[in-house]
């Protein structure tokens, strides 16, 4: 056939049926179990077929499904239902609506890859299910939460597994109009905004996705206006080369200010989730530049309610790019700003020990002025990688908090766990996930019914690992006899580990291969069998990370192994819920402090799997010694004496310690039962994990610390500097300006102690000398700090003030300071000078610090 165009069809809703439109462009289904029912009791092959996607099932259902289901009574009647717990939930005030009544925010999140569903596959890994996760938790709390993303057409590819192992990357593009997405309008028409991009003006259209009670606008240069390299530059997630990658962070950063704006929203606080969003604070600033106010006072205004959320825990790790290229895209931008092309490459230079380079992480940290990793952990180790952002604040004084990622409890846990949970919880534990004490009745779960509920998670996991295996078969040409024997692989009683992540090298994916003999004897003990399943992608650039693949493959194939190894190709979230909830054991051996948080461990957690990890990201704060194991003793590569660059000594030591664990604790506990068969050991572990890691990493309260501790501060300060046409920023400028002209110039000296030993009991005295120069009106807090011997005084310090005792005519100040030392042992001080001011959040961001 000549085939002259395409037309979509689509089957006509019934009236009784019109609710499922609404319900298929909301992602409120995502974490709504009885939602989801809906659509997949409609056609169950067509759901599975276009991959649990409403809208999709919605446009290729035979009509006379449609027909049959607006008949049937049930089904009718179970909709209304859903339709109107739908509508409760809308018209619900939620957690904020409470705690901050009368309160006008609004808060934009940047983020540059969302993971609602597999459906919806905006995400390459854990970023972009952390930011989904938050979404959803904000409309679950009725937080006043805008999100901003880019759709990207073929998302971020399908891993394919050929039979050697070798990754192979698909992309399938897909049509906006198959997602749950609207284009944002005005006056009836598409919204449209612009940016520059070397010269190029490219127009950009916002797809609005409702996340619950939160719209999330997806933007998206696939329009007619646009010159066809332009159409096609959110082709990929993380597609392109560093040309494609500025060009995406200017849509994001830049196009995303200049949307919300068109869509007529002032956010009183901003939040940069990852560097990738980092020109969104420029553009703020070029639109206060422009409307009078100087770049200095503009900066100050921005910064007061600009959040930064730190991932990557490697500098060289995070997006930087070459000078030239920056000036190729900013070459008109930085006039609109009042700077020159050196002041605004400063604005985000770092070396990275190769060389200056405008680093987004940079740009960020010095445009916020709350800051945090995403466990405490990995806010040490950010303070350690940025220090020198800070010169002269100790280590454990630099300004980046953590607030520890949690996860969306609905979307990630098992229904018949949930359901398990509710039969002890009273009945409004969803609005109190965070409740710990509420959560201690978890405990009272009866043994035997939880077993029951695992065991059949369990074999519905291995199911759908099997199907998985079998399309990778057929697609590898197996035999029949290949494909029967697969139907029967993976045995569901037997103890069963879990690894899924991405394949970035730090992972160390292999590590459980490094004694190929001990393994199989763990693998293949008569009376205590183990098997382990895989799943992740590298990157399509990451050679060594797909080696690691191919090696599980090629294991996988050996004899000694076969049956025991499995990976799966692919890894999305539909995998992720499949082993997050139908393994026995999660396993994680990064290296220490790599990984920045890890979030699926506390998914496993609360479907009640036991944790055998590195104590790394979350699980230092997670592991309470019952929940689950730690391997090894927490060293770190910087801690460890001694290193080679391979840390092969550590990788050593750590493998030793899992396969330890394994042999003499995890295996013997899972199949220690009683007499009914039942585990009641490793049942009682298991409802620890359940207890003690739901309330404290779930996403709900996650939003609530991000919104207490970063979002609602930001705002007040935001508000504050804005006040009377931004005369309080202008203030602070001028302040701050005086403490830079001038700081060079501050002397201070201070006496060192001169007697003996002293005892807790006594009283230290202390004396410094101050000369403010030109800043005798600019109030400097001095202090004297001591800590445990360091030579740079970076861990556990103490402060005593030291308060003004004279002034001499001259200017200069003597200062004195008298305490008893609330540490003992061999201590090492300092005395220090720092200007502060009320309107700045963190003393330190002043970055004038001088030690006598």
């Amino acid at each position: 056939m000549n085939i002259l165009g395409h037309v979509t069809v689509l089957p006509q809703l019934p009236s009784k049926l019109k609710g499922l439109e609404a319900l298929s462009k909301n992602l409120y289904w995502t974490w709504s179990q009885e939602a989801r029912q809906l659509f997949r009791e409609l056609d169950p092959a067509v759901w599975e077929a276009c991959g649990h996607s409403p809208v999709t099932l919605l446009r290729d259902i035979p009509q006379s499904k449609l027909d049959e289901a607006a008949q049937d009574k049930a089904y009718v009647k179970q909709l209304k239902e859903v339709l109107k717990d739908f509508e409760v939930y809308q018209d619900s005030a939620g957690w904020f609506g409470t705690a901050y009544k009368g309160k006008k925010h609004l808060y934009a999140y940047f983020c540059a890859e969302y993971g609602w569903h597999e459906a919806v596959a905006l995400y390459s890994g854990g970023l972009g299910i952390l930011a989904g996760d938050h979404t959803k938790a904000a409309s679950d709390l009725g937080v006043p939460l805008v999100g901003v993303g880019l759709w990207y057409p073929e998302g971020y590819f399908h891993q394919q597994v050929k039979a050697d192992g070798q990754q192979t990357a698909v992309y399938n593009r897909k049509h906006a109009s198959e997602m749950p997405f609207t284009p944002a309008t005005k006056d009836g028409e598409e919204l449209r905004v612009s940016v520059t991009l070397q010269g190029r003006e490219v127009s950009l259209r916002g797809l609005e996705v409702k996340v619950g009670c939160v719209s999330v606008y997806l933007l998206d240069t696939d329009v007619p206006e646009n010159e066809p390299q332009d159409r096609d530059l959110l082709k990929r997630l993380y597609g392109g080369d560093q040309r494609t990658r500025v060009s995406q962070e200017i849509i994001l950063g830049v196009g995303g200010v200049r949307f919300l704006r068109a869509l007529g929203l002032e956010p009183t606080s901003w939040h940069m989730n990852e560097g990738h969003s980092a020109f969104m604070a420029l553009e703020r600033c070029r639109e206060l530049v422009e409307t009078g106010l100087d770049f200095a006072s503009a900066k100050e205004a921005v910064s007061a309610n600009t959040v930064f959320t730190v991932h990557t825990p490697v500098a060289a790790g995070n997006d930087a790019f070459p000078f030239d290229l920056i000036s190729s895209f900013f070459r008109d931008y930085w006039e609109r700003l009042g700077l020159d092309e050196r002041r605004f490459f400063d604005l985000a230079r770092h070396d990275l020990g190769w060389g200056d380079v405008f680093s987004m992480p940079a740009l960020a940290l010095r445009f916020s002025s709350a800051r945090n990793g995403v466990a405490k952990l990995h806010g040490e180790t950010s303070r350690r990688i940025w220090n020198d952002l800070w010169e002269g604040v100790p280590t454990e004084e630099v300004p980046i908090g953590h607030i520890t990622n949690g996860v969306h409890y609905a979307t990630w846990v098992d229904e018949q766990i949930q359901e398990l949970a509710a039969q002890e919880l009273p009945e409004d534990y969803l609005e109190r996930l965070d409740d710990k004490e509420m959560w201690q009745s978890a405990l009272n779960i009866d043994d035997n019914e939880l077993w029951q509920v695992r065991k059949s998670i369990k074999a519905r996991s291995v199911r759908f690992l099997r199907r998985r295996l079998l399309r990778q078969l057929e697609r590898h040409g197996a035999t029949p006899s290949e494909l029967r024997e697969a139907e029967h692989l993976f045995d569901p009683n037997a103890l069963t580990i879990g690894f899924a992540r991405r394949f970035a090298t730090y992972k160390r994916a292999t590590l459980i291969f490094r004694d190929l003999d001990r393994l199989e004897r763990i693998l293949n003990k008569p009376d205590t069998p183990v098997q382990l399943v895989f799943s992740g992608k590298a990157h399509p650039a990451d050679e060594p990370g797909q080696a690691l693949i191919r090696k599980i493959q090629t294991l996988s194939k050996e004899p000694r192994f076969k049956g025991k190894i499995l990976f799966v190709e692919d890894y999305d979230m539909a995998v992720g819920r499949a082993l997050t909830r139908g393994t026995d054991v999660w396993l994680n051996n990064p290296r220490r402090p790599l990984e920045a948080s890890g979030t699926s461990g506390q998914k496993a957690s609360m479907n009640g799997l036991l944790n055998l990890s590195i104590l790394d990201g979350w699980w230092p704060e997670g592991y309470d010694g019952t929940n689950g194991w730690a391997i090894g003793g927490g060293d770190t590569i910087a801690e460890a004496e001694g290193s080679d660059p391979d840390n092969e000594h550590i990788d050593a030591a750590d493998a030793d310690a899992l396969y330890t664990l394994l042999e003499t604790e995890v295996a013997p506990l899972y199949y220690e039962r009683n007499e009914s068969d039942v585990p009641v050991a490793w049942l009682r572990r298991s409802k620890d994990a359940i207890f003690s890691i739901t309330p404290r990493f779930n996403a709900s309260r996650m939003v609530k610390d991000y919104v207490t501790t970063y979002y609602a501060p930001a705002s007040e300060r935001g508000l504050a500097l804005s006040k009377s046409k931004f005369k309080n920023a202008k203030a602070l400028a001028k302040w701050r300006g005086e403490v830079d002209a001038n700081w060079s110039d501050v002397y201070l000296s201070a006496k060192p102690l001169t007697h003996g030993p002293a005892h807790t009991s006594d009283t230290l005295t202390f004396e410094a000398l101050l000369n403010p120069q030109d800043l005798s009106d600019t109030e400097i807090r001095v202090e004297v700090v001591y800590g445990p011997e360091d030579e740079n005084l970076n861990s556990n310090l103490h402060h005593a003030e030291m308060t003004l005792a004279e002034t001499y005519q001259d200017g200069s100040r003597r200062y004195v300071a008298e305490f008893k030392p609330e540490l003992n042992g061999r201590l090492a001080y300092g005395v220090r000078a720092y200007p502060v001011n009320e309107a700045i959040a963190s003393v330190f961001d002043v970055r004038a610090v001088r030690w006598a």
